[in-house]
């Protein structure tokens, strides 16, 4: 009898974890939401923070960052790095040591998180809950948990904060097991701007003193 009741003890508790760990209809909803209008642009520009902080090392970093996105193709600027992705190749510009690392896209990364995925990595892969709502710069941003489905990705949980009235992303908020907590604040967010095809070109004769290292 004890044992029976052990079973279904044990029973009740998977099912409730399980339960627990599925999709919300409410947070599905938003998260589509925001995939539908960033895929609506042609384009988008933004400005952002990087915020690295560790409470018990008493360390707080921020960085600000800049990325302009067309398709695949992006432009990033931060932490004095300039990386371009034109499509096929990725070009990391470091002016600081006037070096240039240029490698070919491999279609593994598709897995991680690359710059051409920062406003859409969450499409697949993820559990959506819904999270706290908070009052943040005079907007009204509703949280949504990200469960990874896979017990080896990259990012396992994170909250992405949703700014309700333009349904655009505010933030992406990573605890990791360190303690350390990671934030990406977006700052300006503007789509539909006149890019020019040459912003995401690399031009090597712009570098003339710059080492350049390709890898194979």
């Amino acid at each position: 009898m004890k044992n029976s009741k052990l079973f279904n003890l044990v029973f009740i508790l998977m099912a409730f974890l399980t339960a627990s760990a599925q999709t919300e209809p409410a947070a599905e909803t938003m998260v589509q939401d925001v995939l539908k209008k960033v895929k609506s642009y042609d384009n988008i520009q933004i400005k952002f923070n990087y915020i690295l902080e560790n409470k018990a090392e008493n360390i707080k970093q921020e960085t600000r960052g800049s990325l302009k996105l067309k398709g695949e193709k992006y432009l990033l600027n931060l932490m004095g790095t300039t990386q371009l992705f034109d499509g096929e190749k990725i070009y990391s510009i470091i002016p600081e040591d006037e070096e240039i690392t240029i490698s070919d896209y491999s279609p593994e990364d598709d897995k991680q998180l690359t710059p051409s995925k920062m406003l859409s990595f969450f499409e697949d892969g993820y559990m959506y809950q819904m999270d706290k709502a908070e009052n943040l710069d005079g907007r009204k941003i509703q949280y949504v948990k990200l469960i990874a489905n896979d017990e080896n990705a990259q990012m396992q949980e994170a909250l992405i904060g949703i700014d309700q009235m333009t349904k655009h992303l505010y933030n992406l908020i990573q605890e990791q097991d360190n303690d350390t907590r990671i934030e990406i604040r977006i700052t300006e967010f503007k789509p539909n701007q006149p890019l020019s095809d040459n912003m995401f070109s690399f031009d090597e004769s712009r570098y003339p003193d710059y080492y350049i290292n390709k890898l194979d």
